[in-house]
């Protein structure tokens, strides 16, 4: 049976990434927020009932709504697979370019190939329910990071065991970064419930989280990740006590 998680749960947990929205896609420094409920105003005051802001994109990169992508261009007989080695084994991810292009050469051309994962950490393990990392350092530091994405949710991949998928700011469907999760369990709940040709409502909670791609090799390697212990750290929930480091990531090719 499909574990529940509630909607303030989710907030929190995707997303953490407003981090990256709020301070780090300005370059600047971002602020632990422990639920988008909670996250600051603008103005810098706490309250329930402000949205917090989101940064412009710095650049863009991958998020035009092109198919003529670096990623969909270099496939030729297989598609894409990378690497993470991890400092508990390595994790073998294949990459649907076919399904998420723009999402697959975000996710290879502005973090993999510029090293942006070297060193970052799963900052988030639930167990049951997904595994997070791609933005912070061991000491829970936000990574700068590149353009936002256009959502590719409604691609027909489901968030199923062992996919990997794009964490978002849960207000606004195309705010990805370099935030990813792998499921560890069949989240319907996260799957899209929009049409590919439907116009992106951002404050929906039907948009859904990207998928784009699966584990190949190192699923075993995941579910030890998922039965670390874990605490909270600051306004970090559910933080391994001792860092699980993504060492670096090698895009196979």
């Amino acid at each position: 049976m499909q574990k529940q998680r509630p909607s303030f749960q989710l907030a929190f947990v995707l997303f953490l990434a407003v981090l990256t929205l709020v301070g780090c896609s300005s370059g600047e420094s971002g602020r632990p927020a422990a639920s988008i409920e909670h996250a600051s105003a603008p103005d810098g005051r706490a309250g329930s009932e402000s949205k917090p802001a989101v940064a412009a994109p710095v650049q863009v990169r991958a998020g035009a709504a092109s198919t003529d992508t670096p990623a969909l261009a270099e496939q030729t007989t297989r598609p894409p697979e990378v690497v993470l080695k991890t400092s508990v084994g390595d994790i073998r991810l294949r990459l649907n370019v076919e399904k998420a292009p723009l999402t697959v050469d975000n996710f290879l051309s502005n973090y993999v190939e510029r090293g942006f994962y070297d060193g970052t950490v799963f900052h988030y393990v639930d167990k049951g329910f997904m595994v997070a990392a791609g933005g912070y350092t061991a000491e829970l530091k936000p990574k700068d990071t590149r353009a936002f994405v256009k959502n590719e949710a409604s691609n027909g991949l489901k968030n199923k065991r062992g996919t990997i998928a794009m964490a978002r700011h849960p207000d606004h469907a195309d705010s990805a970064t370099s935030q990813f999760f792998i499921n560890l369990n069949d989240n319907t709940s996260l799957d899209s419930q929009t049409t590919p040709d439907a116009q992106h409502d951002e404050s929906a909670d039907t948009v859904g989280y990207c998928v784009f791609g699966e584990v190949v090799e190192g699923m075993e390697i995941i579910d030890r990740i998922a039965d670390v212990e874990v605490a909270d750290r600051n306004q970090f929930p559910k933080t391994p006590v001792a860092p699980i480091v993504i060492e670096s990531v090698q895009w196979l090719r």
